[in-house]
């Protein structure tokens, strides 16, 4: 059964165009409070969460804020870092794949963990899109000449404070990455269609420094896609699946 305004969500991800993703992301659509917190929040009222997989995928890094005392949490003041990232959509001959990063373990914050290429905005950047463009050449080497932005999704809040607006463009290959090696561990791409399935859409939950931790998850092979990256993600997903 299909929820209200959505479609069919099996295969929402075949047949798209680039001009179908711009329509559906211009599509007017209610706002909807979208970060750490507000995910977490919502999984836990659900219940049902499975455990993190620690055999599989080990100790992912995170965060020691409590949620009750991180950004989006209610009543609490914390001044918002306005941010962006590029949400990369390479045209293949078997539909679009999506272009993530791995962060460098090394890295002051958010270290480690699988993530869109992005960052904090600069003074100089005129727009979210020219924030996103910029830190994505700078991390990986993607030029933004072969990148067209065709929309964004919607602010996510994480615990640590940043508003991030994800960009999403169409990337039309060929194209050579050259990651930034204080940056960015490694970059790789994950099938559209996998990540648009809703079966691979998990709900997890485990502890961390004795909190209590509950987020989406995407595993795809050993990379361990989850929390923001995989909530804006999910963001997408409901974005791409809107009726009509």
């Amino acid at each position: 059964m299909t929820a209200p305004g959505l479609k069919n969500t099996a295969n929402i991800a075949d047949g798209l165009t680039r001009d179908l993703i711009r329509a559906r992301l211009n599509l007017q659509r209610a706002p909807k409070l979208r970060g750490d917190v507000a995910i977490a929040m919502a999984l836990m009222n659900e219940g049902k969460l499975e455990p993190h997989d620690f055999a599989a995928y080990g100790q992912v890094p995170s965060t020691g804020i409590p949620y009750a005392q991180g950004a989006g949490a209610p009543g609490v003041k914390i001044k918002r870092k306005p941010a962006a990232v590029l949400v990369p959509l390479i045209e293949t001959a078997h539909g679009f794949s999506v272009l993530l990063t791995k962060r460098t373990p090394d890295l002051k914050e958010h270290s480690g963990q699988i993530a869109f290429p992005g960052g904090r905005m600069e003074p100089t950047d005129e727009s979210a899109a020219a924030c996103a463009l910029r830190e994505t050449e700078e991390e990986t080497g993607l030029p933004r000449s072969v990148v067209e932005v065709l929309g964004a999704l919607d602010p996510y809040l994480t615990i640590t404070g940043y508003e991030v607006t994800p960009v999403v463009g169409a990337v039309t290959p060929p194209f050579t990455l050259k990651p930034d090696p204080v940056e960015v561990a490694e970059t790789f791409e994950v099938p559209l269609d996998f990540l648009m399935n809703p079966a691979n859409h998990h709900r997890v939950e485990r502890e961390y420094k004795g909190l209590t931790r509950a987020y989406y998850a995407m595993p795809y092979g050993q990379k361990y896609i989850w929390g923001a990256t995989a909530g804006m993600i999910l963001n997408l997903f409901e974005v791409l699946a809107a009726a009509p």
